[in-house]
């Protein structure tokens, strides 16, 4: 801290407390001091102030919970929490040093540091603690042993240190340099030169070193070579205090009135993002220390000398409520300090005493600090009582003197033998269910034992580094879940799995800008290339957001929403099942049916002017409404799902009446109940009985379960175990639990297929739901619905000309119940014989979890295990058997070459004098093998959310969401070579939070249509080009196109990829940038003041013909791997910067002639241009 413009009284505690080593009091010491406090003999205070019994804390908010006096009269200098053990350090204005114990701040140690001056700052390290004074620094252990003592020059003033790494540490004061002094050999390594009058606050951040001079400004200096980057006036008096945390630096100190200095009462907060300032924030106290204490927001704590204390967020308003007092006993507070866990606050005062504030009755200072060494007490000779008859207890409690006689535990090997602790046994149900292969038993799990629940955190790097592989060993694509409105991504899966929606899906095109049909089935077609690796539907769910009807239907969760999952997640998803069927259906409406939707008899799938979403879905029913007069009225109608209703008073029914699932889904589909109608024959509304009968079953049965309340939650669970006993009792009474059942017992007890391995006990509790499903058309417009079974029905025959259908289970939503979170909501998908064959060359069926990007292998009965305590039924999805092999499922690309070429500009003031791309003629269209330069700009939607770990390390919560805002593809080959023939800006509707203008040079404005002169199409549009690229088999040439492409939604087959980003890198270093890269094998200097896409996308592609070269094409990997070296050298002694004086040239000949390109772009614009 910077002491100038505080009280001047403090200076007569200039001389020496310690000279005179008599109990006398100073003469400023406050009288109440004297009650109950005892002075050693040799005149330090040893005794802390007297404490009440019980201090009550509340949870939360920060109190006092202790106060004690560290040195009798002389003022506290400086106060330290201990980083490493739980401890409080003080020290004193006479040199003297005193540490507390815990949060009782029981004295621990006590010594002098230096004789004459006062210690100024404080800082912990693993084996010791280093204590600065004016002109020493002094390395002593925590006991107090000194471990080095490194002498000053005697003219130096030192104010503040920094710990830059574990062995590295700057030194800082009033005079023109700062000192760098290695711990290891305590020598002085460096010194830099800084502006008079120096620096007496240092900070650090991953980024820069923070330095506070006493003038009143702030500078940032470089980590590496200490050169001023930037720098803050902050005040135009002197600096008092600062702090820095994330992306804001706040400040405070005085300003120069006509009277002198005045302690200025705003605080300067600064952007580090911008390198501005912004709004000044006005407190109500006068400040003098402040911190940033980063608990759920960034909240500052700010300090007065006076003892009052304020809270306050940087970027908001002061509240005067948020004031609190600390009751010094002194007249001034002279330190302030706060803990590594932001649990305790300590306040140091004028007359010696230290206040401990906490927000919580027992607060820990570090997150995880180490066990505090004590000394060891003097060893009495009653040793407490040993309990003999436990097996456990260590003999080692039993002091035992040291002897080279053989002891009497020391038994002969004849007579002992080794006991090691056994492992528990293995489960019987286990032992019993077990199938032995070789030597390896395999048993499915007993579910006897909660899963283990695993929290997935993203690493610094977000997606960049996750392991997805680690939660997905198949081949199956998973979705991500950071996305807004990703909730939907189980239901995504159903879609994609019902291999007639999928073909229809991807075979759909049409010419709406958010149209949901084709952004899905782009969606399906990256999960059909994956090979594992997750995709993440963010253009589909930013069409869905476009959308007014979801948002209508409160389908479109708000952040905060999502975040503390206030929205009923089982409600929302069977909301959004009805909204995306009722939507692809009226997508697909007006649309001329595909020929690949043509039945294999030829005739017609689907009816003139019907959607094949309709006949996947669609149940035709007949309406009637019977009126008590005896007018009836029918009319026809249709409906894409159901909805269970269940019996009435069925939660009352305490007798376990069986329900079967086929009878209530029979009652669901053929609903009769009493209802208010108008009836035109009474001219009124009359009481009316509503019946529906069904004309004609859909392909695909869905039904939502509507399990809203605990009402229906009993009804299923009742059924359940209803079910459950009515099984038990079919084979003559109770069955114990490791009880098998023989085959015949199998299939009797439900199984649909009769696969050899009987199920157990546990896998038939909570079962209610069956796995297949009997349906069929009566002559009097009835419908029969009943559970089916092979062992019951017989093998399934060709029934349909006979009105009789077998529908299978197919997937099952269901909503896993977190009170916390609100849950999250996962999908077991039976995938079907085709997906298998196409991703692993296989032809089986095998139920799976699909839970975003964790896919697994489950066993059947997990699908319809339902324990409505945590996991409850929200979508069925059923489907008639055989449905796939009726039809021919081939898929047709309906992306033309024609999306190529010239296309208008959605912007009005675009002109063709802005034109920074020729389009395609018919003569350049892209053959297989061909390269193209690419290079994507991005802006941010959502900023990261993130975490600061105790140590310093950041942790992503959620990675920020980006969206596209400019594509630009070069030819790579040909006359033109060089030439972009598409430099998209991608217009959007979203609120855009940072454009990045200087790392993607879009500036606010270049994507509103109403301003832009840029050429402005949709993101639809841009995206058929590159899709068409794609599956024409070009190859892409850029840097870092791994992330380009999953933020503009594409998947992309490695073989089709040159990347230089890896074409360019050494295994286990870094990466290196495409400035850099350019200016080493180029002599290029890119990126200057911003990016832009056209110039990285032509670099690129200039590079790849460098690697060439350089490689031989490939065939000299040896030789490459020197220039490599060369490069990596030649980067760590440049700093990985571009040097800026334009004389400078890189060691590397041009590879391209940059002056000639140049011209030869102008020449081929002028020319196509003119015509």
């Amino acid at each position: 801290m910077n002491f100038e413009g505080l009280d001047p009284g403090l200076a007569e505690y200039a001389p020496a407390m310690h000279s005179a080593l008599d109990p006398v009091l100073d003469a400023h010491l406050n009288p109440s001091l004297l009650q109950n406090v005892e002075l050693d003999p040799e005149g330090v205070a040893l005794e802390a102030l007297p404490v009440q019994e019980s201090v009550h804390i509340m949870e939360g908010v920060y109190s006092e919970l202790h106060s004690v006096v560290a040195e009798v009269g002389v003022p506290v200098s400086v106060s330290h929490f201990d980083l490493h053990e739980e401890m409080l350090w003080v020290g004193s204005h006479g040199g003297h040093a005193t540490s507390f114990f815990g949060p009782a701040l029981e004295r621990y140690s006590s010594f002098q540091v230096n004789g004459s001056d006062d210690i100024r700052q404080i800082q912990s390290l693993e084996n010791g603690i280093l204590f600065l004074t004016k002109n020493n620094l002094k390395y002593m252990a925590r006991g107090g042993l000194i471990i080095f003592d490194y002498l000053l020059d005697e003219s130096e003033d030192m104010h503040s240190l920094l710990l830059t790494d574990s062995s590295t540490l700057l030194v800082g004061g009033l005079q023109n340099h700062i000192l760098e002094i290695d711990l290891n050999t305590v020598q002085e390594t460096q010194k830099y030169a800084v502006e008079i009058p120096g620096v007496t606050i240092m900070r650090q951040t991953n980024r820069f070193f923070f330095c506070g001079h006493t003038s009143g400004k702030v500078s940032l200096r470089d980590l590496r070579s200490f050169k001023v980057e930037h720098e803050f006036d902050a005040f135009s008096g002197s600096l008092s205090d600062f702090d820095v945390h994330g992306n804001l630096l706040a400040a405070c100190g005085f300003s120069s009135r006509l009277t002198g200095l005045a302690c200025d009462r705003f605080l300067k907060v600064y952007d580090l993002r911008m390198m501005r300032a912004i709004t000044p924030l006005q407190v109500h106290v006068d400040p003098a220390f402040l911190r940033f204490i980063p608990t759920y927001t960034s909240r500052l704590a700010i300090i007065s000398q006076s003892g009052q204390c304020q809270f306050c967020e940087p970027t908001g308003l002061a509240n005067p409520a948020d004031i609190f007092h600390v009751n010094p006993v002194g007249p001034l507070l002279m330190t302030f300090d706060v803990s590594a866990s932001k649990q305790a606050l300590a306040f140091g005062d004028s007359e010696g005493c230290v206040h401990l504030w906490t927000d919580s009755p027992e607060p820990s200072f570090n997150p995880y600090s180490r066990e505090t060494e004590f000394a060891l007490p003097c060893l009495v000779d009653s040793l407490p009582p040993l309990d003999w008859s436990q097996d456990l207890l260590p003999l080692s409690l039993i002091p035992v003197p040291l002897t080279t006689d053989t002891l009497l535990s020391d038994w002969p090997a004849a007579n002992s033998a080794p006991a090691p602790r056994r492992a528990p046994p293995v489960d019987a149900e286990i032992l019993r269910t077990m199938k032995k292969v070789g030597f390896i038993g395999y048993a499915p799990n007993p579910r006897t034992r909660l899963r283990n629940q695993v929290t997935i955190k993203y690493s610094k790097l977000g997606l960049e580094d996750f392991d997805f592989k680690h939660y997905n060993k198949t081949l199956f694509a998973g979705l991500e879940p950071h996305i807004p409105n990703a909730y939907c991504n189980c239901m995504i899966q159903v879609l994609y799995f019902l291999e007639p929606v999928r073909c229809l899906i991807q075979n759909h095109l049409c010419q709406k800008e958010f149209c949901l049909a084709c952004e899905l089935g782009f969606l399906f077609h990256m999960l059909d290339l994956s090979r594992g690796d997750p995709c993440q539907g963010s253009n589909f769910l930013r069409a869905f957001r476009t959308i007014p009807e979801a948002s209508a239907l409160g389908l479109i969760l708000a952040d905060s929403d999502e975040a503390s999952g206030k929205g009923n997640l089982a409600r929302l998803i069977q909301r959004w099942n009805r909204f995306i069927l009722t939507q692809l259906h009226q997508d697909m409406q007006e649309l001329e049916v595909p020929q690949a939707y043509r039945g294999a008899g030829g005739s017609s799938f689907c009816s003139s002017g019907d959607s094949v979403i309709g006949q996947l879905f669609s149940c035709e029913m007949e309406n009637c409404s019977l009126c008590r007069c005896g007018s009836e009225t029918v009319r026809a109608s249709s409906t894409l799902l159901f909805t269970l209703s269940y019996p009435e008073g069925s939660n009352c029914d305490k007798t376990g009446k069986n329900y079967d699932f086929a009878q209530v889904l029979k009652r669901s589909i053929c609903l009769e109940q009493n209802t208010q109608a108008w009836c035109d024959n009474c001219e009124k509304y009359q009481p009316t009985i509503q019946t529906r009968n069904i004309r004609h079953l859909p392909d695909i049965l869905v039904i939502n379960c509507e399990v809203n309340s605990s009402k229906e939650a009993d009804f299923w669970r009742m059924q359940a175990e209803v079910a459950f006993k009515m099984a038990v009792k079919k084979h003559g009474g109770e069955i114990s639990k490791n009880k098998e059942f023989s085959l015949a017992d199998r299939k009797e007890l439900g199984s649909p297929e009769g696969v050899l391995l009987c199920p157990s006990i546990e896998e038939l509790k909570n079962v209610w739901l069956p796995f297949s499903i009997r349906m069929k058309m009566t002559k009097n417009k009835g419908l029969d619905v009943c559970n089916w079974t092979e062992v019951q029905w017989g093998p399934a025959r060709a029934e349909e000309e006979h009105g009789v259908y077998v529908y299978d289970l197919m997937a099952t939503v269901v909503h896993i119940l977190d009170s916390r979170t609100g849950g999250s909501l996962v999908a077991h998908i039976k995938v079907g014989e085709t997906y298998h064959q196409r991703k692993e060359g296989v032809t089986h069926q095998q139920w799976y979890l699909f839970n975003d990007f964790l896919i697994e292998p489950i066993d059947k009965y997990e699908a319809v295990q339902f324990d409505m305590n945590w996991k409850v039924p929200a979508i069925l999805y059923y489907i008639k058997r055989n449905l796939n092999s009726r039809y021919n499922l081939n898929i047709k690309n309906p992306i033309e070459a024609s999306v190529l070429l010239a296309e208008a500009s959605l912007a009005r003031k675009q002109r063709k004098t802005h034109t920074t791309f020729i389009p395609l003629m018919l003569n350049e269209m892209p053959q297989v093998g061909d390269l193209v330069g690419l290079d994507a700009e991005f802006v941010t939607l959502n900023e990261e959310e993130a975490e600061l770990r105790s140590d310093g390390t950041k942790s992503t919560i959620k990675p920020s969401q980006m969206s596209v805002a400019r594509i630009t593809c070069v030819r790579g080959q040909g006359p033109n070579e060089g030439i972009p023939f598409i430099d998209d800006y991608i217009s959007t509707q979203e609120q855009v939070v940072d454009y990045l203008t200087q790392y993607s040079g879009i500036k606010p404005g270049d994507l509103d249509a109403k301003i832009s002169s840029k050429h402005l199409t949709t993101l639809k549009s841009t995206y058929l080009k590159l899709r068409f690229l794609i599956d024409i088999g070009v190859k892409f040439v850029g840097h870092g196109l791994q992330k380009d492409f999953r933020v503009i939604n594409l998947m992309v087959p490695k073989d089709q990829v040159l990347d230089t980003v890896y074409l360019f890198h050494m295994p286990r270093k870094r990466m290196i940038s495409l400035r850099f890269l350019a200016w080493y094998f180029l002599d290029l200097k890119i990126q200057g003041e911003t990016h832009d896409s056209i110039e990285d996308a032509r670099t690129a592609l200039q590079l790849y013909r460098k690697y060439l070269e350089l490689s031989k094409n490939g065939t000299e990997p040896e030789s490459f791997h020197k220039v490599l070296k060369g490069l990596y050298e030649k980067g760590r002694k440049m700093d990985w910067k571009v040097p800026e004086p334009e004389s400078q040239t890189s060691p590397k000949s041009k590879a391209w002639d940059g002056t000639r390109e140049t011209g030869l772009d102008a020449a081929v614009f002028s020319s196509v241009l003119a015509l």
